[in-house]
């Protein structure tokens, strides 16, 4: 989320997450230095990639968010010393066929959720899908967020993938590029379209 009057009606969705950005080189970053007041059933994810501990400390602590979202390549013990901060921490993963699952291990007791995001030129909002098939390979039992090029044809696929053994731990959609009017500004009809395809089955 970019735009205050764009925030402000998404919130009307009910949506459980809205994620900020603060990675210096996306289009998307976050530049407000008010966000407005979000329903508190609402959480605020703090977006990063590569950033210092004390930078995100400052951060979570101005805009008082509820999570991180990390996309680069952030240890363990960063996860840890940002859990420490009462905040949820979501590590993010690129995945493609050559992806090691046996990596996820190191952060299984640092970290709340996963992300499971499309490899491609950027951290995220690629635009791009991944083969949901290789999440089988997926053993260990932390919940994660399905991602990577989601829009509303891709709904099928999901409710698909919500009758594989795997889809036990998937924690909920996370969506981006595809529902968007222009970068950092979210489509509210596609969103609503969206939330009744996949919750309340209408159209």
């Amino acid at each position: 989320m970019k735009y205050p009057e764009n925030i402000q009606d998404i919130c009307t969705l009910k949506p459980d997450y809205l994620g900020f950005i603060f990675w210096e080189k996306s289009l998307r970053r976050f530049t407000d230095d008010a966000i407005i007041d979000i329903p508190k059933n609402i959480k605020k994810i703090a977006v990063f990639v590569d950033e210092e501990f004390e930078t995100i400390k400052g951060i979570i602590k101005k805009f008082e968010f509820d999570a991180v979202q990390l996309h680069g390549s952030e240890s363990p013990e960063l996860c840890q010393k940002l859990k420490k901060l009462g905040v949820e921490v979501i590590k993010s993963f690129s995945i493609d066929e050559d992806f090691d699952f046996n990596l996820l291990s190191d952060y299984e007791e640092s970290v709340d959720l996963f992300l499971f995001d499309t490899k491609g030129k950027l951290p995220g909002g690629n635009g791009i899908s991944f083969d949901w098939n290789l999440l089988l390979n997926y053993k260990l039992t932390k919940p994660f967020f399905l991602s990577g090029g989601i829009g509303l044809t891709s709904v099928d696929a999901i409710k698909s993938f919500l009758n594989t053994d795997t889809a036990k731990y998937c924690y909920g959609v996370d969506v981006n590029s595809r529902f968007e009017k222009k970068v950092g500004f979210k489509n509210f009809s596609k969103l609503r379209r969206l939330k009744r395809l996949l919750y309340e089955d209408k159209i």
